[in-house]
């Protein structure tokens, strides 16, 4: 489930501010979405101009934007290989006190793997994503054989579970994993630690969208410059 709102300008600073954060010879992890982009993009101009510089794309949109804007990739293994992830760039969909509700572009599973792993994580995002508290539907994503175990499970949790359907095909999104995802409502999340513990914890469930105390910074980009927190 995509969050709308917040313009492309305060994005594009979020995203170029934490590309900014990026010294010669780094591994850098390479979030999904839009404000994720702009740092992808950023990342590619600065390669053109002599940086070096390895990318660990999270999902195929993102090796694909970061392909076509010059940044060389490595995968996750040889990434770890040679010395692990120095720095990760993600978006997200709610950001409250510096947990995440992530998953809009139904890559979580994938991105949590990598913004985890890396020495530094910097999340960018716009004002419309932040919160005082984490409220936005969570999205789950689970094996397929496992739906309506999941889905019972959920609704025992307290949330409303809904399956994610595509928008341009028939029939449910599935992930880059083979696996679909349900958007699930839990209303106002006072626990983010609690809930991420019992969703973990759910047989069938691969990940969820929850980010529980990885993020190390937050640069939220604004009508006229970009405001960083650290965490």
């Amino acid at each position: 489930m995509k969050t709308e709102g917040g313009s492309d300008a305060a994005k594009r600073r979020a995203g170029e501010s934490a590309a900014d954060l990026v010294v010669d010879g780094d591994v850098v992890g390479l979030g999904t979405g839009s404000t994720a982009a702009h740092a992808i993009r950023a990342l590619g101009r600065e390669v053109d101009a002599g940086l070096d510089v390895h990318g660990v794309p999270t999902s195929f949109d993102a090796r694909r934007l970061a392909r076509e804007a010059g940044v060389p990739l490595l995968a996750l293994d040889e990434a770890m290989d040679a010395g692990g992830i120095d720095l990760a760039i993600d978006g997200a969909d709610q950001v409250a006190d510096g947990d995440l509700v992530k998953g809009g572009g139904a890559a979580h599973a994938r991105e949590k793997v990598v913004d985890a792993a890396a020495a530094r994580f910097v999340v960018v995002a716009d004002p419309s994503k932040e919160a005082d508290a984490l409220s936005h539907p969570v999205p789950v994503e689970l094996l397929p054989d496992a739906l309506p175990t999941v889905e019972a499970a959920l609704r025992a949790a307290g949330g409303e579970p809904a399956l994610r359907t595509a928008e341009r095909k028939d029939g449910p999104v599935v992930t880059d994993n083979g696996n679909l995802v349900v958007d699930c409502d839990f209303g106002r999340i006072d626990s983010p630690e609690a809930l991420a513990r019992t969703l973990s914890a759910t047989p069938g469930v691969v990940e969820h969208g929850l980010f529980v105390a990885l993020a190390d910074e937050v640069h939220v980009g604004t009508a006229d410059g970009v405001r960083v927190r650290e965490l």
